[in-house]
């Protein structure tokens, strides 16, 4: 049995990228680092994380910074379609901080600000790393909503309610996560995500965000390099089904039976 299994491709030389059973030293073909990877091209080429995402990550901060809207799915869908976003990684985990973030910031509530977004990065960071979702079972997004609650709250290592509200919300977002996987989802997981911090914010600080949509339709399925759930997941568009009597003609009959 091999100890690598081939999806998605490299963005280097288009080949099938290898999912390793086991982390070997990999040097990043752009900065020269070495670091123990789980994700490598069969042809040699390998990039860190900091180097895989620093695009991705750039635009994502410059639309939490610039962006006017309060409804945290706009923002992140509007992030989701950015040509530098690949379809699956841990830079989804900074678009559900950011796009929950700006979204308070632009609240009637005024709550935050761009540094509290750069503040939800840097603790992201710890956590989000590519292929842990597999790995050790927690996808990157669930500490990066942990991390925006804890920021709103203040919360820290001994503190009471705000510890405690910031684990439920993570639990709640890693159960709904685990409800979409089969196969992994990066942008399912982050609508999911965010309706339940919307839920969250609304139920437990009465903050209602001004949400147009909490299920927008995905536009990315035919993407997914593990191959997209399709019906089975809340977000796929269906194709619309046509009306077999939409055309007939309706035709009154006479009963003649007994009365």
């Amino acid at each position: 049995m091999t100890d690598r299994h081939s999806t998605e491709h490299c963005g280097v030389c288009g080949s099938k990228l290898d999912y390793l059973k086991q982390s070997e030293p990999l040097a990043c073909i752009y900065c020269g680092k070495t670091e123990r990877g789980h994700v490598a091209c069969p042809q040699g080429h390998f990039l860190c994380d900091a180097c895989h995402g620093k695009d991705s990550l750039r635009m994502i901060e410059d639309v939490a910074f610039a962006t006017a809207s309060g409804d945290p799915f706009e923002i992140a869908e509007l992030m989701m379609v950015h040509p530098a976003l690949p379809m699956l990684g841990c830079e989804h985990a900074y678009i559900a901080a950011g796009a929950l973030l700006a979204a308070l910031k632009n609240s009637p509530y005024g709550k935050g600000g761009n540094d509290d977004i750069r503040e939800a990065f840097l603790r992201t960071s710890k956590q989000a790393h590519g292929g842990y979702c597999g790995l050790t079972g927690v996808c990157g997004i669930v500490p990066a909503a942990g991390a925006c609650f804890s920021i709103f709250l203040g919360a820290r290592c001994g503190t009471d309610r705000e510890q405690r509200i910031t684990m439920e919300a993570a639990t709640g977002v890693s159960r709904a996560i685990a409800g979409l996987t089969g196969p992994s989802c990066c942008k399912a997981y982050v609508r999911a995500a965010l309706a339940v911090a919307v839920g969250l914010f609304g139920e437990r600080f009465g903050i209602a965000l001004p949400v147009k949509d909490l299920s927008p339709v995905c536009r990315h399925s035919a993407k997914h390099p593990h191959g997209c759930r399709e019906e089975k997941c809340p977000y796929y568009k269906k194709e619309a089904t046509r009306d077999v009597f939409a055309d007939s003609i309706y035709m009154p009959i006479a009963y003649c039976g007994p009365t």
